[in-house]
């Protein structure tokens, strides 16, 4: 190699801001935003799914708690899984697969004959779509400049805070629908619960047809030593990101890096024992353990059901002087409504969910706009000791608009998620991530 050629040689950070953000940035970004969506619809499909099913599954409170929480076994497993699968097949064909086994897989679960049926699709389908998250952010994160990766990644981290409440929008106009077909050789009825998980399977679909049309990762290309097919792609980003313009991309080749972190050179056990020895076993520890203690996602897959039951205390008007816990805990003589849906959530409760995910997707675009002055470690100590205070008030409170105040504002505490994700980001080597 000559000098003049080595001197032409950029690094692929520099490769990727010459390709420019333009007209693919933004379909990709739209892309992972819809593929984020996915993600939730069929992983939290089941918050609208197991009360709205009850009638005719005949499920006890037992086994809706099952429905409502086996799914999360499959997003842990998922999660590593694909994540790994990702890093040596390529994000774009491990997305593909994910994205249209997960929609089939959710879509088959619209016609189980009872709940054990219900949870184990629910389950498997859960466990493909886990990895759709992780992978459509490192997808975006490795196709456009590091100038515009963080605002990218915060709106794509504000849709997925928002997502239940697309849920929920997608649910306002097909929940309350009265109708009941048979299906004799099934022994069951197509009613509104099950059109809803063919809904919810949708955007995966969606996703799936789009994404075939995008380019794989160059940087996941170019860290497996495939320089050309990664010139290529970038190529064509330069071209869609400078649509209309004369300007030439002119990067001719890229600088290999000999880093020792290259996920190519590791091995499964490589990228899993350092976790669990010194020096970053105290990372470990403390990184699970805010996880652990953040148990707000637990009552937001109940929020859906929760809020019903709130709504419906509130229409009886005998609860204004109660706790939510109290409203929770009491039983609802509420006047029989002939035109509603067995086991239906009601309008206004999904209304309230919405709400909710609109609150908590604005409260994270706030915190990223505000965390470089005020400090990640300072944001985090305020949200969760505000959200925790909220969350022992729920119970003092002796008020129901009040204690269903403190609710909303210890449902806010998700947000931490993501907090607690950028620490991770910046306390464990790339390959580790």
């Amino acid at each position: 190699m000559t000098v003049k050629e080595d001197e032409e040689k950029v690094s692929f950070e520099e490769a990727l801001s010459e390709a420019g953000f333009g007209l693919y940035s933004y379909l990709l970004s739209g892309l992972a935003g819809l593929m984020v969506i996915s993600f939730v619809s069929i992983a939290f499909s089941n918050t609208m799914i197991t009360p709205t099913s009850a009638c005719e599954l005949g499920t006890t409170s037992g086994q809706r708690g099952l429905l409502a929480s086996i799914p999360v076994i499959g997003m842990i497993l998922g999660a590593l899984v694909w994540s790994y699968v990702s890093d040596v097949f390529g994000r774009r064909l491990t997305l593909l697969i994910c994205l249209t086994t997960s929609a089939m897989l959710n879509a088959l679960s619209s016609i189980s004959v009872n709940w054990i049926m219900l949870m184990i699709l629910q389950l498997v389908a859960t466990f493909f779509s886990a990895g759709q998250y992780p992978m459509s952010m490192t997808l975006l994160s490795e196709s456009v400049p590091v100038m515009k990766r963080n605002v990218v990644v915060l709106l794509v981290g504000s849709i997925f805070l928002l997502s239940q409440g697309i849920m929920s929008a997608l649910a306002i106009p097909i929940i309350p629908l009265t109708f009941s077909y048979e299906i004799p050789v099934l022994g069951i009825y197509w009613n509104s619960w099950r059109t809803l998980l063919l809904v919810y399977s949708a955007p995966s679909i969606i996703s799936a047809f789009w994404l075939f049309l995008m380019c794989e990762s160059p940087k996941f290309l170019f860290a497996k030593c495939r320089e050309e097919e990664a010139l290529n792609v970038l190529k064509k980003i330069h071209r869609l990101n400078h649509l209309g313009s004369k300007i030439e991309f002119t990067v001719k080749s890229i600088v290999t890096e000999t880093s020792s972190e290259t996920t190519s050179q590791k091995s499964a056990k490589d990228q899993i024992l350092p976790l669990f020895k010194p020096p970053l076993l105290k990372n470990t520890i403390i990184i699970t353990t805010l996880f652990l203690f953040q148990q707000v996602l637990a009552f937001i897959v109940w929020l859906p059901t929760i809020s019903n039951r709130f709504i419906e205390s509130l229409n009886t008007g005998e609860s204004s002087n109660l706790t939510l816990c109290d409203i929770l805990g009491t039983d609802i003589d509420a006047p029989p409504d002939p035109d509603a849906v067995p086991c239906s959530l009601n309008v206004p409760s999904l209304l309230v969910v919405f709400a909710v995910s609109a609150l908590q997707s604005t409260t994270n675009v706030f915190i990223t706009m505000i965390i470089n002055r005020v400090g990640q470690r300072n944001i985090i100590m305020f949200v969760t000791a505000l959200c925790g205070v909220c969350g022992i008030l729920i119970n003092l409170v002796p008020n129901a608009i009040g204690s269903a105040v403190m609710f909303i504002v210890f449902l806010v505490g998700v947000v931490t998620y993501g907090l607690y994700t950028a620490m991770a980001v910046a306390l464990y080597p790339t390959y580790l991530r």
